[in-house]
């Protein structure tokens, strides 16, 4: 079958490792099953990969990918769960320690077929094209969890989303806004703060920026670069739900004194459940809104949206169609 995969790893040239060609066809074992891939889209994670960070060279090649919707043996139209938790865990399996995602320990999703457990796929609604679908599993339940799960938020709650454009960023501006909440992004990016407004966002600032108010949660994906600002945006009480580090892990300034005297509440939170991506596909269907697609490219064609994410050029999902 036709792939897209990691040969070898670059730090420096990610896409030097990249290959497009021919993979065996994989062969699902008791309790899974084959999904037949129409669409599947990129992460930062796939990049990373290509970089050698979280995989060793002995599981190479390794098909890349962790999103992707289709058809399973049934013909039924589905979205693959890209958390693969150990056969024995019972539970919210994003607390598995065993758990891995698709293309970490079992190959990825960009690929003519992909297997994955049984219960790791859900039933993709006929209102919504694979291409959108292919979006959800990974930025978008990420999203889902961190607004709703471990952020509680409700409606008429004010929530700041930091650096509008990633995936994340994306999918956390248009579920805020669909379930009823006011919501602030910022981005360094004149085009993208114009581009946050037209998604949904209600007001738009340059990062780092004074807000003309306190908010009730701060989505955070960026870390060092927004941390400050993300904790003095908050009201007393707030909290901040954080997912990534993309501006890289270390903080000159944790912000300590201000987070004990005004009590806030600092989250962590990671990738989703099968029934919370359920539940979004529920939401998305029911309220009609939909992740943006910063283009769809024939899956022969790969490289380009490597390119393109390497090079920051996005905003929205890449997806690969076949």
């Amino acid at each position: 079958m036709f792939a897209v995969y990691a040969e070898s790893f670059d730090p420096d040239n990610p896409l030097a490792g990249l290959v497009l060609g021919e993979r065996p066809d994989p062969v699902a074992p008791d309790g899974w099953t084959t999904v037949e891939v129409k669409a599947a889209s990129l992460n930062h994670h796939d990049v990373w990969s290509l970089r050698g960070v979280g995989l060793k060279q002995e599981q190479l090649p390794m098909i890349l990918g962790c999103d992707a919707a289709g058809l399973d043996e049934d013909g039924n139209e589905v979205v693959v769960h890209a958390v693969i938790s150990d056969p024995s865990w019972s539970g919210d399996e994003t607390f598995d320690p065993k758990r891995s995602l698709l293309s970490e320990r079992h190959q990825g999703a960009i690929a003519e077929k992909v297997i994955v457990p049984r219960r790791n796929v859900v039933p993709k609604p006929a209102s919504m094209s694979f291409e959108e679908a292919a979006c959800l599993p990974t930025a978008w339940l990420t999203a889902y969890r961190m607004l709703f799960t471990r952020g509680e938020l409700k409606a008429g709650d004010t929530v700041l989303v930091q650096g509008a454009g990633g995936g994340v960023a994306t999918a956390l501006i248009i579920l805020a806004r669909a379930a009823g909440l006011r919501v602030l992004a910022t981005s360094r990016d004149e085009g993208k703060r114009a581009r946050a407004l037209e998604i949904g966002a209600h007001e738009v600032f340059e990062s780092g920026a004074r807000l003309p108010l306190k908010v009730d949660a701060v989505m955070e994906t960026v870390g060092r670069a927004t941390w400050s600002h993300s904790i003095r945006a908050l009201r007393p009480g707030g909290k901040i739900v954080i997912s990534g580090t993309t501006s890289g892990p270390q903080l000159d300034d944790a912000e300590l004194t201000r987070i004990f005297f005004l009590q806030l509440s600092v989250i962590g939170s990671t990738m989703g459940t099968r029934d919370e991506l359920a539940s979004l596909v529920s939401m998305l269907d029911a309220t009609g809104a939909r992740p943006l697609i910063d283009r769809a490219i024939p899956m022969t064609d790969a490289r380009d949206g490597f390119e393109a994410m390497a090079g920051g050029d996005v905003f929205g999902k890449i997806v690969f169609t076949r």
